[in-house]
């Protein structure tokens, strides 16, 4: 592999190439990164704060029974090729039993395995195998709502005396009648679209739903359903999990007086639509309400409890939290007396768009300065959203782009999160037909809105039938991509300039060097329109400086800095490129990449 940084290299070379494709742990030759140096009590309990983690959409990794489903056994076949990577945690989205009208985010139980992906005792034995290789396991947990399947709202439905009927949100419509259901209590609108209020016609009352209609919010002003979860955390806990990625975590409170939202306009005054057909609206009366902050405070106080020599380290708290500014962020932390998250996202920054030095400049330095010291939680991928290249590529230079970026996930200060497949630079494909659609938003928004199946596509490993994903004839859940038979995980172990090797080297980095594992944040020439540059430097250790070219065209910088010297050792640079003679001249090539440690 063409990249400056040999022992990476070296590393995946290594390998038994075969067994990792082939997803066979007995004969993969080196199952895990060496353990850390220093297994002290200190280091366990501070594993996240430099955490690599790999979010896992189970339906799409790897189906080891042939129904085209992936499963858990599936994710235990390939722990070696995460381990190889170098990863410390997997994230799972939803694994409980579900109808599956949101794959997975409407519950029906929460104390347990849907039966498409396994059973407790298989997920007993990946906790088990991936702690063998070092790696954690999160799972993903939903608050703000349950399945309208679910035992408690099927009692809650049931009649408006029972005992459930206050765990979810219940109205009265607007002019209701004993004849008449009336209108829905307010304006509100489900993020999938249309009115967030669905009449229930046997109680004669409208209940709220912040998703789908299946999805009914809980009412979290009600203390038995904080208890409840506390003792959903404890049951995962318990059976060793590393911690949990709340999902949708600022919506779980909505205004009391039910306030309408207000419209939203253009910059003429005049009201627009939004992909599925209704009046744009903002959501200041369902989003981000302050009753989030004692919750988690309340969840957080309860899983602190659960560690235990057994299942050693830090349980960690992760936030899904889209928010407009880094003070709104930094609340999502806590406070020292009543904590919340340990990683709240921090989708300010993955999240821009669009390659623009200034916006990151300024993004990235608001994460060093504004976050009282906190963590940041880098992330730039998702199963919601569209895939790297669709975001940012340009269609030409994507796999360069996509090193740009991953640059500044792995060599940014703090924790990094990213998507399956995002390693090979796995693309969004998105259906050609409304008739092939998956994901239900994309049935009720199409064409405008296509939904999510683009981005959730079965992982590319080999150039065999189905990828390599399942067995030959069998049909997946979501069609495998035609660009798998140049884009899969053997072809990036085995060829040059291409993105796992990338990956694997910027993880190996952020692992190994001192200034990149702890080291302050302080970016550099800040009046460069075209190149992004930072400094990484940790105590007594060798400062490490980043470059990134955002454009098509050559670059060249300087990144000397008063009494650091001027001479550079490059750690990683994007392949073909020329080692640099001094900071005062770093060239950097077309979406050019250059992390270098000072001398």
């Amino acid at each position: 592999m063409k990249y400056c940084f040999n022992a990476a290299a070296a590393a995946a070379l290594a390998l038994s190439i075969a067994a990792l494709v082939a997803g066979n742990p007995a004969s993969a030759q080196d199952k895990s990164p060496p353990p850390p140096t220093s297994q002290t009590a200190a280091a366990e309990q501070n594993w996240w704060k430099n955490a690599v983690i790999y979010e896992i959409y189970p339906r799409s990794f790897q189906d080891s029974n042939g129904d085209g489903i992936g499963d858990l056994n599936g994710i235990i076949q390939r722990l070696d090729y995460l381990a190889s990577l170098g990863i410390d945690a997997i994230w799972l989205t939803p694994i409980y039993p579900s109808p599956q009208v949101d794959f997975g985010y409407d519950i029906s139980d929460y104390e347990n395995i849907d039966p498409q992906y396994g059973t407790l005792a298989d997920f007993d034995h990946l906790i088990a195998e991936a702690n063998k290789r070092h790696i954690r396991v999160i799972m993903d947990m939903v608050m703000n709502h349950s399945s309208d399947k679910h035992k408690w709202f099927l009692e809650s439905r049931s009649s408006r005396t029972n005992p459930y009927r206050d765990w979810y949100v219940w109205r009265d419509g607007k002019g209701q009648t004993a004849t008449d259901k009336g209108a829905p209590p307010n304006n509100w609108q489900s993020l999938f679209g249309h009115s967030a209020w669905e009449w229930d016609q046997n109680t004669r009352q409208y209940y709220y739903h912040k998703f789908y209609a299946q999805q009914p919010d809980f009412n979290w002003n009600n203390p038995k359903i904080h208890q409840a979860f506390k003792n959903i955390v404890a049951f995962w806990l318990k059976r060793g999990v590393a911690g949990f990625r709340f999902d949708a975590i600022i919506t779980l409170f909505e205004d009391p007086k039910l306030t309408d939202e207000d419209v939203l306009k253009d910059k003429d005054g005049k009201t627009f639509t939004n992909a599925y057909g209704d009046i744009s609206l903002g959501d200041a009366r369902t989003n981000n309400l302050p009753g989030v902050h004692s919750v988690m405070a309340e969840m957080r106080a309860a899983a602190d409890k659960f560690n235990s020599p057994k299942f050693p380290g830090t349980r960690i708290f992760i936030g899904e939290t889209y928010l407009p500014n880094i003070a709104e962020l930094e609340k999502q932390y806590g406070t020292t007396a009543h904590p919340e998250f340990h990683l709240p996202m921090n989708t300010q920054i993955g999240f821009i768009n669009k390659l623009d030095v200034a916006a990151f400049h300024a993004k990235l330095d608001d994460a060093e300065q504004h976050l009282n010291g906190h963590i940041p939680l880098l992330v730039f991928d998702n199963h919601d959203n569209p895939r790297l290249e669709t975001r940012y590529g340009d269609g030409v230079h994507d796999t360069d782009i996509q090193r740009v970026v991953s640059t500044i996930l792995f060599a940014s200060r703090g924790a990094s999160l990213f998507y399956y497949g995002d390693e090979i630079g796995m693309k969004t494909t998105p259906p050609l037909r409304k008739e092939d659609v998956k994901d239900p938003i994309g049935v009720i928004g199409w064409p405008k809105e296509k939904g999510r199946d683009g981005e959730r596509t079965p992982m590319q490993w080999d150039t065999t039938a189905n990828a390599g994903f399942t067995k030959a004839g069998v049909t997946p859940w979501l069609p495998v991509p035609p660009t798998y038979a140049a884009v899969n995980v053997k072809a990036g172990l085995t060829g040059t300039d291409l993105l796992y090797g990338w990956y694997q080297a910027l993880i190996r980095l952020k692992k190994t060097i001192p200034s990149l594992t702890n080291g302050d944040q302080t970016m550099l020439d800040a009046a460069n329109t075209k190149v992004l540059s930072w400094m990484q430097r940790a105590p007594g250790a060798k400062p490490v400086v980043v470059a990134l070219n955002f454009t098509a065209e050559p670059q060249t910088v300087n990144l000397s800095v008063p009494g650091a010297g001027t001479g550079v050792k490059a750690l990683l640079k994007t392949p073909g490129a020329s080692d640099p003679s001094s900071l005062t001249a770093i060239k950097l090539g077309p979406f050019g990449v250059f992390v270098g440690e000072v001398q």
